[in-house]
């Protein structure tokens, strides 16, 4: 994962709930550590620790101009690395950082469950200082990294062997997803801690945070979204939906809550690519877990969402690589996944689909990435399957395949 470079910052670690923010932070300092900084520079308090419970913004102050007492040459000479966990528990903390990075002799990381410290709250917490660093659950090369599988050599230097092999953990991670704890259990157990990680962050992150009045609808709206990966949402057609089932809810209310689960992390919500705000806003908006693991837990009976677990993946690893995303709509019926896009880099027109070996698939999919390819130039086209081996037509103009698995690996 890449940080910002920018000098004297402070780091806010932000994220979906066990998605390994603190595992973050532990491997940041012993990198520090590993790199010839001394262990005693490397501070980092777990603020959930039982024995730390009530502390207050002063008494943390304490506990580091104590620290500074200790070792006194380390801050002087701009050594001290200060890591705060679960930074939210303490009242008044956004004081504390502030002073702290205004000494401009100590580096300052805080993370946070999605409860307290959302990413829009990072960028008045601190009065603006803080820089927020969004951490996912497990893509899929750390998945390969956790289990000892990584590649060491690049896709195109596999044997057709090893190229299987990761295939085959591919398909395995779009169904067990990147939750470190979810790694290696039986399905029945992952199905059981996914969904308590679900609940939590409901009841949690958003019904306890936000004084949630209507429970059942967020309920509704969260199972719709989650057994609906990739589908196009907008909040008039469940606004009708609800009432048809004799729920009684405001439209604007229901715009909150799908902010909520957004601002939870919970799930990932694309608008429409448009130089336009006013198209943005009246056109459907499509909503992706923040796993492929949790896709699953929801799915009915007989219908598997395997492409849509697909598309997860390959929208969780564009945001990892810091684009931000939208889907794009190319005339009156074509659609294309993602139109991803950073500064200094021309934008990705990105097209995701299992195989394209069916006849209708391929004009469906392919058809609508060359015409919107057309309509960007400057865009670079990519068809991302799962297959190992390259379709069998020939791919129009300048579009580029890969399979997932290699695209994934980067």
């Amino acid at each position: 994962m890449r940080l910002p470079g920018i000098a004297g910052k402070p780091l806010a670690v932000i994220g979906v709930r066990r998605g390994g923010k603190t595992s973050f932070l532990h491997q940041r300092r012993a990198d520090r550590i590993a790199g010839g900084r001394p262990r005693e520079s490397q501070l980092m308090l777990g603020l959930e620790d039982e024995r730390l419970i009530g502390m207050t913004a002063l008494d943390l102050g304490w506990v580091i101009e104590e620290h500074t007492r200790q070792f006194p040459t380390i801050r002087a000479e701009g050594l001290l690395s200060l890591y705060l966990d679960e930074i939210q528990i303490v009242d008044g903390w956004e004081s504390l950082v502030h002073r702290l990075v205004e000494a401009k002799n100590v580096e300052v990381i805080v993370s946070g469950s999605s409860a307290k410290l959302l990413s829009q709250e990072v960028a008045t917490a601190a009065r603006g200082r803080l820089l927020e660093v969004l951490v996912h659950p497990f893509s899929f090369r750390e998945v390969l990294r956790h289990a000892h599988a990584e590649p060491v050599e690049p896709w195109h230097g596999l044997s057709p062997a090893e190229r299987a092999d990761v295939d085959a953990r591919l398909r395995d991670y779009l169904k067990t997803g990147g939750f470190p704890e979810a790694q290696g259990t039986e399905l029945r157990d992952r199905a059981r801690l996914l969904t308590g990680y679900v609940d939590t962050m409901v009841l949690r992150d958003v019904i306890e945070r936000h004084k949630v009045t209507n429970p059942t609808a967020l309920r509704a709206l969260q199972r719709h979204l989650l057994s609906t990966p990739g589908g196009s949402f907008t909040v008039n057609k469940f606004y009708n939906f609800l009432r048809s089932q004799g729920v009684s809810i405001g439209k604007d209310t229901l715009h909150a809550y799908l902010e909520h689960l957004q601002d939870a992390f919970l799930v990932r919500v694309l608008n429409m690519h448009s130089a336009s705000e006013k198209q943005r806003l009246v056109n459907p908006r499509k909503v992706y877990p923040v796993d492929a693991g949790l896709i699953p837990l929801y799915e009915q009976p007989g219908r598997e969402h395997r492409g849509r677990a697909l598309e997860t993946a390959v929208l969780l690893e564009l945001e990892r690589r810091e684009y931000t995303v939208a889907w794009l709509r190319v005339g009156d019926d074509r659609e294309v996944d993602f139109f991803a896009s950073k500064p200094g880099e021309p934008p990705l027109l990105v097209q995701v689909c299992l195989d394209t070996s069916d006849e209708a698939t391929w004009e469906r999919e392919v058809r609508a990435l060359e015409a919107a390819a057309t309509s960007h130039p400057h865009a670079d086209a990519l068809l991302i399957t799962q297959d190992q081996s390259p379709p069998t037509r020939r791919l129009p103009g300048r579009l580029q395949w890969y399979s997932a698995a290699q695209w994934l690996l980067g």
